[in-house]
């Protein structure tokens, strides 16, 4: 009876992970009636799912646990969303001067798009990036150097944050694990934070790309402030109500 109910609650567990993962997550008391049981099991499911790196507990339920994943497969989730981010950030870069683009899949998006510029430098802590930026015509690619996280393959620590710390951009284009309303961005790792900190310390403009499921999110490590935030780039209509939440912090793409 002991084993058949464990491998029940094994099971249990199993599932409320596939949910968590989910573009809703999983709520507590949905749950309960899902599984017909008391919201009090559910609860003790999700702490000790949360104390396994397994799921991120929010209020009232969980979401995905915070995670690095390979540039591929970042690439990949959500990539409708992220061309359609990458068409509207096109219009903030310069024809000239210097910029500087983070490691992310979404600006990497747009990298791929800005084509031909009037002599433009570009400065990155993304490999990716930088191979597609490296051929264009009257484009300068810099990559920061550094140490490579391991799963992400982004550069990072002291020597990436050093060069990035040495130059002044006309804009910063960064994407972020999560946006919240009251915290801004956090990133699923501190390296990865202070190297966004270290890059919107020297830009004029900070413009933040992330798609709708990064917003109403904290992540691992705060990164950037609200009052870092510039301009606000999503998928979503700009009069979209999800978007209400972060009318005072930037101006809405």
């Amino acid at each position: 009876m002991a084993l058949s109910g464990n491998l029940e609650a094994q099971r249990r567990r199993d599932e409320l992970v596939e949910l968590a993962n989910g573009p809703q997550g999983v709520m507590i008391e949905a749950a309960a009636e899902l599984f017909a049981v008391s919201s009090m099991t559910i609860r003790r499911d999700l702490l000790e799912l949360e104390a396994e790196g397994r799921v991120r507990r929010v209020r009232g339920g969980a979401t995905a646990a915070p995670r690095a994943r390979p540039f591929d497969a970042r690439r990949a989730i959500r990539a409708s969303a992220k061309r359609a981010i990458a068409e509207k950030a096109l219009r903030l870069v310069p024809a000239q001067g210097s910029v500087a683009f983070d490691a992310s899949s979404t600006v990497n998006m747009l990298a791929s798009a800005i084509g031909p510029r009037a002599g433009l430098t570009v400065y990155t802590n993304s490999f990716e990036s930088f191979q597609v930026l490296q051929p264009l015509d009257g484009v300068t690619a810099v990559i920061s150097g550094g140490t490579a996280e391991p799963t992400t393959g982004s550069l990072v620590g002291p020597i990436a944050r050093r060069s990035m710390r040495s130059v002044y951009f006309d804009a910063f284009f960064s994407s972020a694990d999560a946006l919240d309303g009251a915290d801004g961005t956090s990133e699923v790792s501190v390296e990865e934070a202070e190297l966004k900190q270290a890059m919107a310390a020297n830009a004029g403009t900070t413009v933040v790309c992330v798609d709708s499921s990064k917003l109403g999110r904290r992540s691992v490590a705060r990164a950037l402030d609200g009052d870092e935030i510039s301009v606000l780039i999503t998928e979503l209509d700009p009069a979209d109500e999800r978007l209400d939440a972060f009318r005072g912090i930037a101006d809405i793409l």
